[in-house]
């Protein structure tokens, strides 16, 4: 079926986003794989280019275009070079962090942070998971204590997305602790406050590009100016806003599935088997025809759920159920087209290898799949 989802004004921002990707990205990603973090030139290549802020306002430096069409066009493109860990770093910027900035912070908070934000200046993370809370946010032991005119931040998280890079970091904390989830404030700690400290740049399975850190917050004063939202409503703030990050991570997902199934044809056609194409097998036509129907099918509700979330209208539900249906098609794809690769797929000179790897995390950050079907379960009356 043919995609219509997009404008004009849509597809000659994808072929700017490719152009950038040949540009700047083929040559250099096995090297940042190997060293574990993306050079800083590229998000300041990305804000000269205007793939940073799309939907920040004009008059903060943005593209002043609130359409999540076009983070699903710079997310597709990343996800479909096999440039995952660019999808999760570029895509937790513009997708996660981005709404918060804009819905709560102050006019004073917006000049001062969102002009860095769109040019590349200023990498944004966002400070949920510790090492005893993943799932279960109302766990977080972190704390701030108001003191005066600031409050003392005192915790440590783990598995932050952007954690080397980041200039500015929101970090979910508790003012109020015996108050459970109705205790949970937003801080944002910036670069160079004392106390703030990065531990490990985490060795992972996979997404080995993306700067995924441990950070330490020792009596960091953090000044009450730098709050965002209104004190101990943290927790609903979060929830508002899980419903895109997850949509996000699907884009993600069917792009990705869209990738591994375009090599793996292309594969199947140029690789011989007993006098024959691999592809011409029944076993192996069986596997692609399987593939190729469900990545159609949950790109057509990805695309419905895109537009939804451009009407306001995208409920967690919704978001929750498109999360964990195409990460674990993702995750099913990526791993029968390395099958379908043989031998080769495990080697890392062919794309697939790389993805199979990357895809494996998606089924479990921004919610695990088993959350996911609670959501739903629950939404069902049980």
């Amino acid at each position: 079926m043919e995609r219509t989802l997009f404008e004009s004004d849509h597809n000659a921002f994808r072929d700017a986003v490719r152009q950038f990707v040949k540009r700047h990205v083929v040559s250099e990603y096995d090297r940042w794989e190997a060293e574990g973090l993306v050079d800083r030139k590229l998000w300041h290549l990305a804000g000269e280019s205007g793939f940073l802020g799309m939907a920040v306002p004009t008059e903060y430096g943005g593209g002043g275009e609130p359409d999540f069409r076009y983070n699903t066009v710079l997310v597709e493109e990343f996800a479909r070079s096999g440039a995952a860990s660019l999808s999760s770093g570029f895509g937790l910027h513009n997708d996660v962090v981005a709404p918060y900035l804009l819905e709560l912070g102050t006019e004073e908070q917006k000049r001062r942070w969102l002009p860095g934000f769109c040019s590349g200046e200023l990498v944004t993370a966002i400070a949920m998971t510790e090492p005893g809370a993943g799932s279960d946010l109302k766990a977080v032991r972190t704390t701030a204590v108001r003191d005066g005119d600031s409050y003392v931040l005192n915790g440590n998280k783990t598995f932050i997305t952007n954690g080397i890079h980041s200039d500015i970091v929101i970090v979910v904390a508790k003012t109020a602790p015996s108050a459970g989830a109705r205790g949970i404030s937003l801080l944002v700690v910036e670069r160079g406050m004392p106390g703030f400290e990065r531990g490990r740049k985490l060795a992972k399975a996979g997404m080995h590009a993306q700067d995924t850190a441990e950070l330490v917050f020792t009596d960091v004063r953090v000044p009450a100016a730098n709050l965002l939202g209104e004190e101990n409503r943290g927790f609903a703030y979060l929830m508002n806003n899980l419903p895109q990050e997850r949509l996000s991570i699907a884009v993600v997902a069917v792009a990705t599935s869209q990738a591994a199934f375009d090599w793996t044809v292309q594969y199947c056609r140029d690789r011989k088997a007993f006098g024959q194409q691999i592809g011409s097998f029944q076993n192996s036509r069986f596997k692609l025809a399987e593939m190729a129907t469900e990545i159609d099918m949950a790109q057509v509700y990805l695309d419905r759920g895109i537009l939804e979330l451009n009407a306001g209208t995208l409920t967690p539900v919704d978001a929750a159920k498109l999360k964990w249906w195409t990460t674990e098609l993702m995750k099913r794809t990526t791993d029968t087209c390395l099958q379908l690769h043989g031998g080769y797929g495990y080697m890392d000179e062919y794309p697939i290898s790389r993805a199979w790897r990357d895809a494996r995390i998606h089924t479990i950050f921004g919610g695990t799949t088993e959350i996911m079907k609670e959501i739903i379960g629950r939404d069902l009356g049980f």
